[in-house]
């Protein structure tokens, strides 16, 4: 999503961009490659204290009007760079999901109060919060009783993929997902679709792109089902496009989402969706025109609603052909782009 805006907002010609990422990698290689001034405060080799010096001196050097943040650390970092001069600074932050409950997730003090603290700052010293779905806007307002015209949706933004759709007659159907591997993704429910289907037929193979600390649960809930054949990890894929167009049907199993990338990526590529009724996924999938929304948990209906597509070529392709044209008329990267260019500019003018 980072580099998507970035690359949206270029063609504003009365933005100067400046980027700060935390670390090098793929994105910072992009970013590059955009020609936008990026700074690396490396958090692998520099403490918080250090880190809050660093940023300091970049936007002292910089001197930028807003500074756009994502996530907890990056938010902190923001608010402290915002008292490195006599310059104010405007604060935006984009909330790409609720934080999950501190018993659950947060196990030690300090990350409990660098959780509050991060509201806390959110709601005394941002100008705004944007929430990336209708979903995570209501929440925010009931749950931390912040105000209306503070926090605004602004969708996610993806690019057009190349469309490589085949008139071939399919002797297997493959049904993927991608996306970390954490218990939020809930992908062991992925794998109890995988017997429900495969129960079924056996026209089809379930591809799963992604690492994290539930590979090895994942793998061993296979390897009970003697799925291994049929449901292969494929682990971190660098050029996810292929891995979406070498799909018919991509599924989504998580317990909550924001506005997930993987999900307009996969719509981009044409095709259809089954996914679960939560979050901001609701806002969008029309259940029965892009794809499939399931409610609850039950392996047996997320089947149910795949061997529908497996059954009918038809109907694989008018969904997967209403994905991308959805993407292209609402959630394109230009579309998110604009949203956030009004944004600033209602920052800067008032």
């Amino acid at each position: 999503m980072y580099y998507m805006l970035l690359k949206g907002l270029l063609k504003h010609n009365n933005i100067q961009l400046s980027a700060i990422l935390l670390n090098e990698g793929k994105l910072a290689e992009e970013v590059r490659k955009l020609g936008i001034q990026l700074e690396i405060i490396d958090e692998t080799r520099l403490n918080f204290f250090q880190m809050i010096k660093k940023i300091r001196s970049i936007t002292r050097d910089l001197s930028p009007d807003i500074i756009h943040s994502h996530r907890l650390k990056e938010n902190i970092l923001a608010y402290y760079a915002n008292n490195s001069g006599n310059k104010k600074i405007s604060l935006i932050t984009t909330q790409h999901g609720m934080p999950e409950p501190l018993s659950k997730k947060l196990k030690f003090l300090k990350d409990m109060a660098l959780s509050k603290y991060n509201i806390h700052m959110l709601l005394k010293h941002y100008r705004y919060i944007v929430a990336v779905s209708e979903d995570i806007r209501s929440r925010f307002i009931k749950q931390y009783g912040i105000s209306e015209s503070k926090i605004v949706v602004i969708h996610n933004g993806i690019k057009k993929c190349f469309d490589i759709s085949s008139n071939k007659e399919k002797e297997i159907y493959v049904i993927g997902s991608a996306g970390r591997l954490f218990p939020i993704k809930d992908y062991t429910l992925m794998v109890q679709i995988a017997k429900e289907v495969l129960s079924k037929t056996d026209k089809v193979r379930f591809e799963l792109a992604g690492e994290g600390p539930e590979r090895d649960k994942i793998l061993r809930l296979i390897e009970e089902y003697n799925l291994q054949q049929r449901f292969i990890l494929r682990g971190f894929i660098d050029d996810v496009e292929t891995f979406y167009h070498g799909l018919d049907i991509y599924i989504n199993t998580s317990l909550h989402e924001g506005f997930p990338m993987s999900l307009l990526e996969a719509m981009a590529c044409g095709l259809p969706i089954v996914a679960p009724k939560v979050g901001g996924i609701r806002e969008m999938i029309n259940d029965g025109d892009e794809g499939y929304l399931v409610e609850g948990r039950n392996p047996k209906e997320y089947s149910d609603k795949c061997m529908e597509l497996i059954k009918n070529k038809q109907l694989i392709q008018r969904m997967g052909a209403a994905s991308r044209e959805k993407i292209n008329n609402e959630y394109s990267m230009d579309s998110m782009a604009n949203n956030y260019y009004r944004l600033y500019n209602d920052v800067m003018n008032h």
